[in-house]
């Protein structure tokens, strides 16, 4: 199973070619996945966020840089992209501190993985080689996390707090893909 994630983790990181990808059309099916995911992430829960309270920080999430309102399309795949490597990578090297049910946590990395599959081709197509300065705010917030979950030691609090976080994280990429979506529409209709 190990070899399973491994092999899953280097093909995130290093497959940016067409195979199997939905090209730059975010489907609806793209942010049903985005929907089920967050799902996934609730049944995850493992202590009540409540006796997490001393445990919580503000992980700054750069909301404001990255407000799907006024990005074009190229700076939204660049921070979904970077949102859901991020993520599937954090939960990877952490994996078994994340969930007691490790079936939720196969779905989980099956959905993000199809979700960063479907994005691959677009980030090229739309971003080229040139790295974006969104993508880097996105990896820096996700190293914060790791560094939060190093500091504390991995404990069951620290995690809570963190699965509450790649919740949000999770929830504002899956409104920035519904408008991704929306506004595909809108150009491609006549």
């Amino acid at each position: 199973m190990a070899f399973v994630f491994s092999l899953l983790t280097a093909l995130v990181v290093f497959n940016y070619g067409p195979g199997g990808s939905l090209g730059c059309d975010l489907s609806q099916n793209h942010v049903h996945v985005s929907r089920k995911n967050l799902v996934l992430l609730r049944q995850m829960r493992r202590i009540s966020p409540s006796f997490c309270l001393k445990d919580r920080k503000d992980f700054r999430f750069p909301q404001e840089m990255v407000d799907g309102s006024h990005l074009q399309k190229a700076q939204a795949i660049s921070v979904l992209h970077e949102t859901l490597q991020q993520t599937f990578l954090l939960l990877q090297t952490e994996r078994s501190s994340v969930a007691r049910d490790s079936t939720l946590l196969d779905k989980l990395f099956s959905g993000l993985y199809q979700q960063l599959e479907d994005l691959d081709l677009c980030l090229v197509q739309e971003m080229g080689e040139q790295p974006s300065s969104l993508g880097m705010a996105m990896k820096k917030y996700f190293q914060g996390i790791h560094l939060y979950l190093k500091e504390k030691k991995h404990s069951n609090c620290s995690w809570e707090i963190v699965r509450v976080e790649i919740m949000r994280a999770l929830s504002f990429s899956t409104n920035l893909q519904e408008r991704l979506r929306i506004m595909d529409a809108d150009l491609g209709s006549p």
